[in-house]
C-alpha cells in the first residue's frame, strides 16, 4: 500500500507540470540566439542599401559619360504643324487644340499639315550625339529621330513617326511605352511603375546605332542597331542621310485632356 501511494502520489506530482500527451514548452530563445537574428536583419537591409546606392551610382556614372557626347538641339519653326508653338530658343514646342483660324498664314513646304509633329532645326552634329526631352507634362507622345526626307504632307504613314523606314521613335499612348520603326513596334519592359520624366536619344551615326533611355535612370527603353531583329528586320548598317530630331504629339483618350508640352532639355557637360 505504501509503494502503491508513493508511485500514485509521485504521478500526481508530475501531472501537475506536464501530462504525457502535452506538448513540450517552447524553448526561449538566448541572447546569443536574438542577437545572431538582429545582426541578419541589419545585414539584409545593408546589402539592400549597397545595392540601392551601387545602382544610382552606375546610372549616374553613365549619363555623365552620355553627356560628353550632348549638344544643344532646338526645333525647327517652320517644320511645326499649325498647331504647334515654339519657344523662342526652340527647345519647347506646345500644342494646342483649338482650331486654326480662318486665315492662317501659307503652309511652308516643310510644314507637317495633318500630323502633329516637328524636326530639329539641324541635324545631329557629331558622330556621336546625346539629347534629353522633358515629357512630364504630356499625356501621350513620341521622341524619335527621322531622316530630313520624311514626308511632311498628309496623314499617311509616311509622315509619322516610326511608322516608315525614314523614322525611329519611342512613343506613350495610352499610358503604354512602346518602341517604333517600319511601322513595327515593340513594347518596352524596362519601364519601371513611375511615369516617365524624361527620354534621353543616343545616336551613333557612323555605327548605324540608336539608343532611347529613361534619362532618370538610365535604363534602355529601346535598342536600334545594325543587327536584324526578330521585329525590326532591317540590318541598317549605317544611316544613309542626315538625322533630325523628332517629335510628335498623339491624341490621348477622350476623357483626357489633349497634351501640351514638350521639351527639349538644356544640358551640361560634366
Amino acid at each position: 500500500m505504501r509503494w502503491f501511494s508513493l508511485s500514485h502520489g509521485l504521478r500526481s506530482y508530475r501531472g501537475r507540470w506536464r501530462t504525457p500527451d502535452s506538448p513540450l514548452s517552447p524553448k526561449k530563445p538566448d541572447a546569443s540566439e536574438q542577437e545572431i537574428r538582429l545582426n541578419e536583419e541589419r545585414f539584409e537591409r545593408l546589402l539592400k542599401t549597397l545595392s540601392s546606392i551601387s545602382k544610382n551610382l552606375r546610372a549616374q556614372l553613365q549619363r555623365k559619360t552620355l553627356l560628353l557626347d550632348s549638344c544643344p538641339m532646338a526645333i525647327d519653326k517652320q517644320t511645326c504643324h499649325g498647331q504647334i508653338a515654339v519657344t523662342s530658343e526652340g527647345r519647347g514646342v506646345f500644342f494646342s487644340g483649338a482650331a486654326r483660324p480662318a486665315r492662317s498664314a501659307p503652309e511652308h513646304p516643310l510644314q507637317f499639315d495633318k500630323v502633329c509633329c516637328a524636326l530639329g532645326r539641324s541635324p545631329v552634329p557629331t558622330a556621336q550625339s546625346y539629347w534629353e526631352v522633358d515629357v512630364r507634362c504630356c499625356a501621350a507622345w513620341a521622341v524619335g529621330v527621322a531622316y530630313g526626307s520624311l514626308e511632311r504632307k498628309g496623314r499617311d504613314k509616311g509622315a509619322k513617326l516610326g511608322r516608315n523606314r525614314n523614322s525611329w521613335c519611342v512613343e506613350l499612348r495610352n499610358g503604354r511605352l512602346s518602341a517604333w520603326h517600319n511601322d513595327r513596334h515593340v513594347a518596352c519592359q524596362s519601364v519601371g511603375q513611375t511615369p516617365l520624366g524624361k527620354v534621353g536619344v543616343w545616336v551613333n551615326y557612323n555605327k548605324g546605332q540608336l539608343m532611347f533611355y529613361d534619362a532618370d535612370t538610365m535604363v534602355v527603353l529601346q535598342r536600334f542597331s545594325a543587327a536584324v531583329t526578330q521585329v525590326f528586320d532591317r540590318a541598317h548598317h549605317q544611316f544613309t542621310e542626315p538625322l533630325y530630331p523628332a517629335v510628335r504629339f498623339l491624341k490621348p483618350p477622350e476623357n483626357q485632356m489633349w497634351p501640351n508640352h514638350l521639351e527639349l532639355c538644356h544640358l551640361n557637360a560634366p
